[in-house]
C-alpha cells in the first residue's frame, strides 16, 4: 500500500516525514541523506499470512512503501491452522503476491538491491517455505539475501510509520508477547510471558466459542466483547515483570460450562438475569488481560524514564488495548504510538524494512546460513543501524 514516511536515523538510514497513530496524529521532519536509493522485496510467512512488500529508502532520507500485500490462510469457525497446510497455503500464493507486489509497486525484481525474508521465530513450516522462495529468488535473480528477525521487524516498522523516538515496546501477536526497550544496539527484554500469547489466548478462547476466524479471531473477539457488560472474574498473574496467561484462558473456558452461561446470549423463560453470555466472557477476558499488560509496560516506562510506548504485533490493533494504554500514558504525561491493520498485522513491508536497515550496515545472510528457526528472540539481534 503505497505511502510516503520519513524519520531520523543515526546512520546511513533514512526517516519518515508523517507520523501515524491509531490514537492521534503527529508530525515529524527529521530526516538523513544517502548517497543513492535503495530497494527491498520482504518476504513473510511466519503463521498464517504470506505477506510480500517493497520499500524504497530515498537519498533525500525519505521512505516510501511501494507495495505491501499479504494473503491470509483462513480455517472454519473451531479451528486453528496447523503447520503443514499453514505451509502449503504459502507455497501456493508466494508467487502470486510476490508478482502483485511488484506490479504495484511498479519495479523489476532486477532493481533490487536485496530480498529479505522471515528467519523466525514463527511456525517451523511455514518458515521453510518462505526461506526456501527467497533462496530460489537470491538465487536466480543474483541478490543478496537478509533474514530478518520477526519482532525486531515489527518494532522498526512501527518506529518508522510513528515516529517514536525512544519507546518503551510492547509487542503482542499470536506467538509473542513481550516489553521490550533499547538499549547499546540491543531491544532488551524487559518482560514477557510465561506461557501462551497474548494473541494464541484470544485464538483459543475464541475457538472454545466458535467465532469466526476472518478476519481473525482476535478481531471478532474485540467486537463481541464490545456488547459485554459484565465483569467476571479471571485471575490476574502479573509476576514481576512477567505474565502468565494460560490459567486465564483455562478459568475463562470454564465459565462456558457453568448452568449460567447462555451459548446464544439470550435468557431463557426460567433464567433470572444472572446469565453469562459470550460477549460478557470476551469482555472480562480482554479487561483482565489487558490491564496486567499495562502494568508491566508502566513498570518498564518507570524504569528507564521514558514517556513513549509503542504497541507493536496484531493484537496492538485492538482499540480498547489501545485505549487502556493511552489513560495510563496520559497519568505519566506520556502518550502512546500505534499502527492500523496494514502494519500491525504481519507483513512483508516490515521486513523489507528491518532487512534493508541491516544491508545497508553491511549485514547480509549467506546462502549456507539462509536457515530460518523457531527460536529467534528479540535480544538476539545486533541492532547496528541504531546508536
Amino acid at each position: 500500500m503505497p505511502g510516503q514516511m520519513r524519520r531520523k536515523n543515526p546512520l546511513p538510514t533514512p526517516g519518515q516525514v508523517r507520523v501515524l497513530k491509531s490514537l492521534s496524529i503527529h508530525s515529524l521532519t527529521l530526516s538523513s541523506s544517502t548517497e543513492r536509493p535503495y530497494l527491498a522485496l520482504g518476504l513473510e510467512g511466519s503463521a498464517n499470512k504470506f505477506g510480500a512488500g517493497v520499500i524504497k529508502h530515498t537519498e533525500d532520507g525519505s521512505t516510501s512503501v511501494l507495495s505491501n500485500i499479504r494473503h491470509t490462510y483462513i480455517t472454519p469457525p473451531g479451528q486453528g491452522f496447523q503447520p503443514r497446510d499453514t505451509a502449503l497455503h504459502h507455497r501456493e500464493w508466494a508467487l502470486k503476491i510476490i508478482k502483485q507486489c511488484l506490479v504495484q509497486a511498479d519495479v523489476s525484481i532486477h532493481d533490487l538491491d536485496c530480498i529479505c525474508y522471515t528467519k523466525g521465530p514463527g511456525m517451523g513450516a511455514p518458515l521453510q517455505s518462505v526461506a526456501l522462495v527467497a533462496r530460489t529468488l537470491s538465487l536466480m535473480f543474483d541478490k543478496p539475501l537478509v533474514g530478518v528477525n520477526h519482532c525486531v521487524g515489527h518494532i522498526e516498522m512501527g518506529r518508522e510509520i510513528t515516529g517514536a523516538q525512544n519507546p518503551v515496546v510492547l509487542y503482542v501477536s499470536g506467538g509473542n508477547t513481550q516489553v521490550i526497550a533499547y538499549s547499546r544496539q540491543c531491544y532488551r527484554i524487559f518482560g514477557e510471558t510465561l506461557d501462551i500469547a497474548v494473541g494464541n489466548c484470544l485464538d483459543r478462547f475464541a475457538r472454545v466459542i466458535d467465532l469466526s476466524n476472518d478476519p481473525s479471531p482476535g478481531y471478532n473477539i474485540e467486537q463481541e466483547a464490545k456488547k459485554g457488560n459484565r465483569l467476571l472474574p479471571l485471575p490476574y498473574a502479573t509476576k514481576g515483570m512477567d505474565v502468565s496467561l494460560s490459567g486465564i484462558l483455562t478459568s475463562t473456558e470454564a465459565y462456558t460450562i457453568d448452568k449460567r452461561f447462555r451459548r446464544d446470549g439470550k435468557p431463557g423463560e426460567r433464567d433470572s438475569d444472572d446469565i453469562i453470555t459470550p460477549a460478557d466472557l470476551c469482555f472480562s477476558l480482554q479487561e483482565t488481560v489487558f490491564a496486567m499488560l499495562v502494568e508491566i509496560t508502566e513498570r518498564a516506562m518507570a524504569h528507564i524514564g521514558s514517556k513513549e510506548v509503542l504497541i507493536v504485533g496484531g493484537v496492538g490493533c485492538n482499540e480498547r488495548l489501545q485505549e487502556m494504554m493511552g489513560i495510563m500514558a496520559k497519568e505519566r504525561g506520556g502518550q502512546v504510538f500505534a499502527t492500523d491493520e496494514r502494519f500491525c498485522i504481519d507483513n512483508g513491508i516490515m521486513i523489507a524494512q528491518a532487512g534493508l536497515l541491516s544491508f545497508r550496515m553491511g549485514q547480509t545472510t549467506p546462502l549456507l546460513k539462509s536457515t530460518c528457526t523457531q527460536r529467534f528472540r528479540t535480544d538476539q539481534v545486533h541492532v547496528a543501524w541504531r546508536a
